[in-house]
């Protein structure tokens, strides 16, 4: 009896730590040290050459160049990477929720976002430009009054386009949408970053880009949970990213040679 009693004492306890171990490894890691533990990455995969869709390969695989840092950084670190595609709107909202560990967009960290979310050092910066049709002449902001400006909703544009005084702002999802909205006459210009512009206008001839010169923030940063331990984590591997020249060839890589570092 006291050996049945014995067995089944052992057995609870080994149901507990099994149980225990399975909790431990469930949802999303935040907490440094990988040992091949996955991290969800959240981004909105339409800001072509940072965050796309391969279609050429059939693969419909997210590349680019903040999934090539993404990986760069969670390699270091021994994790593995998981990318959920979102709409750029949704991004803060998915990390305050903690569906995603750490969010890779091209995002600026400006004054309001940081008060949802905590960002890492600056990996890239970058300039906004105007998208018009050839020949439309709206290339400086006061050329803008009275015209309908796309601007993708969420993002750094949509907010600094509050300040051209007389252009009438229309805010959509993606910026595939805003380039069938500019073709289609529903709209004169989009607001958006020069090199995610340039990719639009090579495979649109008939746009034109016009870049603006920087004015107040500016770059692109990851974005984590509010007290996210992995912040401390991914800041010593972006400035290793930077020191090493790897930033430098994917930049190359991405945007050509022309395009200076953070």
């Amino acid at each position: 009896m006291k050996r049945l009693k014995f067995l089944f004492t052992a057995f609870l306890t080994a149901l507990l730590t099994i149980t225990l171990v399975t909790a431990c490894n469930s949802g999303t890691s935040t907490s440094g040290g990988g040992a091949g533990r996955t991290l969800t990455m959240a981004t909105s995969a339409d800001y072509p050459p940072y965050e796309f869709i391969d279609t050429s390969s059939g693969s419909q695989e997210i590349v680019g160049f903040d999934v090539d840092i993404a990986k760069f950084i969670t390699e270091k670190l021994g994790y593995e990477l998981k990318i959920d595609n979102v709409d750029f709107n949704a991004l803060i909202p998915t990390l305050q929720s903690k569906r995603a560990d750490f969010v890779m967009a091209g995002m600026t960290p400006t004054e309001e976002r940081k008060q949802n979310v905590d960002f890492s050092q600056i990996y890239y910066e970058a300039k906004n430009a105007i998208v018009a049709k050839t020949g439309a002449g709206l290339a400086t902001v006061a050329s803008l009054n009275g015209k309908t400006l796309g601007v993708q909703l969420g993002s750094i544009q949509e907010q600094a386009a509050k300040d051209f005084q007389g252009a009438n702002v229309k805010a959509l999802n993606r910026i595939n949408e805003m380039i069938q909205e500019l073709k289609a006459g529903r709209i004169d210009a989009i607001l958006m970053e020069d090199t995610v512009a340039k990719g639009y206008i090579a495979s649109n001839p008939d746009l034109e880009i016009n870049v603006l010169p920087n004015e107040g923030e500016a770059g692109s940063a990851v974005a984590f949970p509010k007290g996210s331990e992995l912040l401390g984590e991914f800041d010593p591997i972006i400035s290793e990213l930077k020191s090493s020249g790897e930033l430098e060839k994917l930049i190359n890589k991405w945007f050509g040679s022309d395009t200076p570092a953070a």
